[in-house]
């Protein structure tokens, strides 16, 4: 297990094919207070083959933490979810569902498929960066992650 008061950066994805939300979830972060490592893929074909470090991807440091929207191109973020947590080798790497939807179906199926928790995002851009604020202080710094 991991203790995030180590030093060294915590690995997140976030998968999410809204440019506007990408960088404002990079500022956020930047100005958070846990040292990190955000990596971006803008569909969930591309986040699959990040997770499991295919092509570009080899090499590249396994997730902590993932970030996912719900719906984007190719393949959606409840088809990744299923797919993570259906996956031995993956299905321990929590999972964040982080949508503008409110509906009550997407927030049953997703925590039907193992999300580890839900969150709606703000419009509003305060609000926006305080939910990536508790994210970041919730899940990085409170949580004993997996290694």
């Amino acid at each position: 297990m991991t203790s995030i008061a180590n030093s060294h950066p915590i690995e997140i994805l976030l998968v999410e094919d809204n440019p506007a939300d990408v960088r404002l979830t990079k500022e956020a972060l930047r100005e958070g207070k846990i040292l990190n490592n955000l990596n971006v893929v803008h569909d969930g074909v591309e986040a699959l083959k990040y997770l499991r470090g295919i092509g570009e991807y080899a090499g590249r440091p396994r997730p902590e933490l993932v970030l996912l929207d719900l719906n984007m191109p190719k393949k959606d973020g409840r088809e990744v979810l299923a797919e993570v947590k259906a996956d031995e080798d993956l299905k321990r790497i929590p999972v964040v569902v982080l949508t503008t939807s409110k509906a009550e179906e997407d927030i049953l199926r997703s925590y039907n498929l193992h999300a580890n928790c839900f969150i709606t995002k703000p419009v509003d851009l305060d609000q926006f960066f305080g939910v990536i604020k508790t994210i970041e202080s919730f899940w990085l710094a409170v949580v004993t992650l997996p290694n």
